[in-house]
């Protein structure tokens, strides 16, 4: 049978785990107007987590079962070692008139789709910066779903960040450069912060110089368009103080270790699926 479209004026969203991740995803929803909050619902038997849904006027239902029968989309934001467990304990709710998220990470989107005997299901890998609204989201299309369901999809976790289309084999190195890669740039930020402070700068001067400047440096990237080589060369002039550091880093093997850093990481998320 196909499935029937999602009614985008009036939908109802549910997310099954009301964790850290849920809630930034719910907040940038909420925020964006992409969905007011009375179409939203989730569960959580932890009070404090009900209150951080509560506080943006998020629905709290009884059980994980209400909040399926209560949605034409449901998000399943819960911990990979137990997403088994909960998609098949709600089987029986999964119907083709529903639309299945995961943001479970290394969790296949052929086994969700068995244990929810339930094709119509789309896996999104969001990152933490979603907390920001500034995520990078990858999204694949399970063999149900239809591009329409894409686009909505797309529509959501457009709210806390961009979003991008690939194929699911690609996912692995999808965790490697931004599952994992704000954790890099953290380190790369405390590092230049640290270079500032070994120079001279007070802590709180060199952190903000840090991480203004990997902000700014992003957006350039993002904003025009040109490729971060041209970028680097731009502000690196002859016999310059720029080239003297960028130097320092060739020396030490910089690209390279970002490099095995994205690889390590692709491995680690593939040995991850692979024992699932």
């Amino acid at each position: 049978m196909e499935a029937l479209p999602i009614p985008t004026d009036t939908f109802k969203l549910g997310f099954i785990g009301a964790g850290k991740m849920a809630e930034s995803i719910a907040r940038g929803i909420v925020r964006s107007g992409v969905l007011p909050p009375n179409r939203i619902s989730t569960f959580h038997a932890n009070p404090i987590r009900r209150q951080a849904f509560e506080s943006f006027g998020v629905e709290l239902l009884h059980r994980n079962d209400d909040v399926v029968e209560d949605s034409d989309i449901v998000i399943f934001s819960v911990k990979p070692q137990v997403v088994k467990d909960v998609v098949l304990q709600l089987r029986p709710l999964l119907s083709k008139k529903k639309l299945l998220v995961s943001i479970a990470a290394g969790v296949k989107l052929k086994d969700l789709q068995e244990w929810a005997g339930n094709s119509r299901f789309i896996r999104v890998m969001p990152n933490t910066p979603s907390a920001v609204g500034e995520a990078a989201s990858v999204m694949s299309l399970g063999v149900g779903a239809t591009e329409q369901d894409g686009d909505l999809i797309a529509k959501l976790f457009g709210s806390v960040g961009k979003t991008w289309k690939a194929d699911e084999k690609l996912f692995d190195a999808v965790t490697g450069v931004s599952g994992s890669g704000p954790a890099y740039i953290y380190l790369a930020i405390e590092a230049l912060a640290d270079g500032g402070v070994a120079a001279g700068l007070p802590r709180e001067l060199a952190l903000g110089l840090a991480s203004q400047t990997v902000l700014g440096a992003a957006s350039m990237v993002t904003s025009t368009g040109k490729h971060p080589g041209q970028l680097k060369d731009d502000v690196t002039s002859p016999a310059g103080t720029t080239i003297a550091g960028i130097h320092e880093l060739e020396k030490g093997g910089f690209r390279g270790i970002l490099m095995n850093a994205v690889l390590a990481a692709a491995r680690r998320s593939r040995e991850f699926s692979q024992s699932q």
